[in-house]
């Protein structure tokens, strides 16, 4: 299989440290929460997403190994049931620091103030602004996915196997986030604009919104009966690509070309048949040492000011 490194801007490498003072969680940080209690909360985005299964199975056993004992809760992408579970544990001071990857971001402010007011510190997928926050504080610290980079890779990569298997044209379906999904913006419009600039004969012939890989299914079935001479995907993640080549085989069609970001193990294997051609993979056990360990620091230390960190990803391609 063919590896391309995928550039990662220096926030990566400056991001434990981009604040005043050497924030960088210490090896074996876990002896520093010296208060509190020895439980931690892991809210994923779902369950049911293999990615999120598999993520959590290895903050428990990571979390055991530093003396810790995490609570996974299963918002199965319902935003006002992860806000419901992680009050029920926050509020009333069950744990001692929450890992959220937030279904929606914005339904979450009201919560960030009433853990920092409660001293339970919080990491938290995205930016700052997207919880309403005017920049770092203390008690919460920050996970981001760079998805202009992201996007611009899928982008580049479907245009890339749409030249090179369908001589420059193609009707596309692209494979959308719901409303208020984390990234959703720069991910998308960073992905249109690198697939325009790269094979200018492709051309978006319908949006279908990515949920679960069941639902896109559907999704892409139906689009199908419309628009019967798509022949590639540019998907936004693991279930969108599942998805929507389970619904190119039940229509006995082929799905030449299909990019996406994401890289559980079952996409990995379908990169390396060759019958997806390039995967933005993100790095989820780097993110989930450095993730945790952040927290720790934070229950230890509440008065430190959070930290901003990036998500490693790396492109994998076919053809290798």
């Amino acid at each position: 299989m063919k590896r391309k490194r995928l550039i990662i801007p220096a926030v990566f490498v400056l991001g434990l440290s981009a604040c005043s003072g050497d924030t960088r969680p210490a090896t074996g940080s876990a002896a520093a929460a010296s208060a509190g209690t020895k439980a931690i909360a892991f809210s994923p985005l779902a369950l049911k997403i293999p990615a999120m299964k598999g993520l959590s199975e290895g903050v428990q056993g990571y979390g055991r190994s530093q003396g810790y004992e995490v609570i996974v809760q299963d918002p199965n992408l319902d935003p006002q049931k992860q806000l419901t579970e992680l009050q029920s544990v926050i509020e009333t001071g069950r744990v001692g620091g929450a890992w959220v990857i937030a279904v929606q971001p914005s339904s979450l402010s009201a919560l960030v103030k009433t853990a920092q007011e409660k001293k339970i510190p919080l990491i938290l997928n995205g930016v700052p602004t997207d919880y309403g926050l005017a920049g770092l504080e203390p008690l919460v610290s920050f996970s981001t996915i760079d998805y202009e980079a992201q996007g611009k890779a899928i982008g580049e990569e479907l245009g890339q196997c749409v030249n090179e298997k369908l001589g420059g044209k193609a009707e596309v379906f692209h494979l959308i986030n719901q409303p208020g999904t984390a990234g959703k913006e720069q991910l998308e419009s960073s992905a249109l604009a690198a697939l325009k600039a790269t094979a200018p004969g492709a051309t978006i012939v319908q949006d279908v919104v990515t949920t679960d890989r069941q639902a896109v299914q559907t999704g892409v079935s139906s689009a199908l009966q419309g628009h019967p001479g798509v022949t590639a995907v540019l998907g936004a993640n693991d279930e969108a690509a599942l998805g929507s080549l389970g619904a190119f085989d039940a229509a006995g069609k082929k799905l030449t070309c299909l990019t996406e970001a994401g890289g559980n193990d079952e996409v990995l294997g379908l990169v390396k048949e060759g019958r997806i051609y390039a995967s933005v993979v993100l790095q989820f056990d780097a993110d989930m040492k450095q993730s945790f360990d952040a927290l720790v620091t934070m229950m230890g230390d509440p008065s430190a000011t959070g930290v901003q960190m990036t998500v490693p990803q790396e492109v994998m391609k076919a053809g290798g």
